[in-house]
């Protein structure tokens, strides 16, 4: 049954009277200076703008116009250029683009896009100057995937609560999995993503889709009609933006359910666009899928192999560049190497970042009525950061309802034996360590730091929460987690049960992969038997 028709309009552009030319799209792009979304004969245009219509990307001439094929499904968008803001609509959803669907979106569960009915003679867009800062900070959303409203009330009240009217960030991208297939829970999430303050950027995820799409260009329908474009870029700063759907659903080769892939018409878009970017700009890509998952079967199961090349050819050029996913609901900073398909001269960071939602928001509910939800890498959940400093960056994770200082878990044990045969270890987990972090451990009074050893095994606190609930004499409240997976940032050493009875404290050290440190520390007791 066709649900109710919702479609947001961009506000900024300017309706003049209709164009017979419905294969060319016109316009302007102007500076917005009264910020009413009307293209005024006072307001000056912008010249060298990008403009795009998926696939080709133009540059404003000096009077600030542009000229686009369209077809009967095509969503225009203005690249947003750096010292300028995008406006925003009630929800406070960057409004940079035009939908061109005559005849709307087909007939399907969810609904689309209604139809837009002929072409205006000038589509303009209309942008906010502001000067922006050398160093700014953004916010980044893995998978909130609620499925039902109560996990939207999970996501409102754990993770935008802590955020609402947040200072010292730009923006907020949500790296897809935006809702859990069920399409009307867009609303209730836009409602409650729009209470941070931020304008926010969507990815779209496997679990945003029209599963009843009978082909790729038809899946992301209910997504466009509530987020506009699926792929599309803009910059800030000196760091260059690409939004890409990179979920292809049906599959193309006939089996079912959707894989990761690039159609030619995004490649060619994404070399387009990057022709106007400074090659020392600092890419950032972002997508849903991963674009390589070691401990994942092959490759060519969950992604287009050749489809993957092709896009890797175009952004070898672009030596400063990180691409960022989600959709595994655990978290990975991982250097590219030839076996994940990069072969090139430049380094490109994989970021696959944790998630809003953790592991599906399982576990028995704390005394908010939230569940704990930890990943199965030991990763509680949460969200990212970056900071940007012209075109370099750094990383930070933030546990939901923690201090900004917890970036790592302990376990170790409570007492051990003096000087008795007894192997007993501790970890710290380090949840943004990969191979470039030190992590080390001195005991209180000694001089020295002693190196623990990356693993990769299943978080043992992981494990032990597990364990609660298949040893249970009881049904527990809420939803069994998910089993521990090997994490990819776990270190371990062996508890020293050579000192002196009574309590020690061991301090860690870690140095991450951008030469912090963080301090942490924790308490065990020996003990004599006799």
């Amino acid at each position: 049954m066709m649900k109710s028709l919702i479609l947001i309009l961009p506000f900024l552009f300017v309706f003049t009277q209709i164009s017979d030319a419905q294969n060319t799209a016109r316009g302007v792009v102007f500076s917005d200076e009264n910020g009413n979304g009307q293209f005024d004969s006072n307001e000056n245009t912008l010249p060298d703008v990008a403009v795009s219509n998926g696939e080709e990307v133009v540059l404003t001439n000096d009077e600030g116009r542009y000229e686009l094929p369209v077809t009967d499904d095509t969503i225009l968008f203005v690249i947003k250029p750096s010292n300028y803001d995008l406006p925003v609509n009630d929800l406070n959803q960057p409004q940079f683009y035009y939908i061109h669907k005559p005849g709307g979106s087909p007939e399907l569960e969810y609904a689309g896009v209604s139809p837009t009915g002929p072409l205006p003679e000038s589509v303009d867009f209309g942008l906010i100057e502001r000067d922006e800062t050398k160093e700014f900070r953004m916010l980044l959303f893995g998978d909130p995937q609620p499925y039902t409203e109560q996990e939207v009330d999970y996501f409102d009240r754990d993770i935008v609560d802590e955020l609402v009217d947040a200072s010292g960030y730009e923006f907020g991208i949500t790296l897809g999995d935006i809702v859990g297939d069920d399409l009307d829970l867009f609303a209730p999430y836009n409602e409650s993503i729009a209470r941070i303050g931020l304008p926010w950027f969507h990815v779209y995820g496997n679990h945003d889709m029209n599963f009843d799409a009978e082909s790729d260009e038809y899946a992301d329908e209910t997504f466009e009609a509530n987020f506009g474009p699926a792929t599309y870029s803009f910059n800030h700063g000196k760091a260059h933006f690409i939004v890409l759907d990179n979920v292809v659903y049906p599959r193309p080769d006939g089996e079912a359910g959707y894989i990761g892939g690039v159609t030619d018409k995004q490649l060619a878009f994404i070399e387009n666009d990057l022709k106007h970017v400074p090659k020392d700009h600092q890419i950032v890509l972002a997508a849903h899928i991963p674009l390589y998952v070691p401990e994942w079967r092959e490759t060519s199961d969950y992604f287009l192999v050749e489809d993957r090349r092709k896009l890797f050819d175009i952004l070898s050029e672009y030596p400063r560049l990180i691409s960022l996913s989600a959709h595994t609901h655990i978290q990975r900073l991982h250097y590219l190497e030839e076996e994940s398909g990069w072969d090139y001269a430049n380094d490109h960071l994989h970021y696959n970042v944790g998630t809003t939602g953790g592991d599906w928001w399982s576990g028995v509910p704390d005394e908010r009525g939230i569940p704990p939800t930890l990943m199965r890498d030991g990763t509680p959940n949460g969200y990212a950061m970056m900071n940007f400093t012209g075109n370099s960056y750094t990383l930070d994770y933030k546990v939901a309802g923690e201090d900004e200082s917890k970036t790592m878990s302990i376990w170790a044990p409570n007492v051990v034996p003096q000087n008795e045969w007894f192997n007993s270890d501790f970890y710290v987990n380090f949840f943004l360590g990969n191979d470039s972090t030190k992590v080390e451990f001195q005991v209180e009074g000694e001089n020295d730091w002693r190196r623990m050893q990356k693993i990769e095994l299943g978080d043992p606190f992981v494990t032990s929460l597990r364990d609660k609930w298949d040893r249970a004499d009881h049904i527990l409240e809420g939803k069994r987690p998910n089993n521990a997976v090997a994490s990819s940032h776990l270190w371990r050493a062996r508890v020293p049960k050579n000192l002196s009875e009574g309590e020690h404290k061991v301090i860690i050290r870690v140095t991450d992969m951008f030469d912090r440190e963080h301090i942490d520390e924790f308490t065990y007791s020996i003990k004599n038997r006799k």
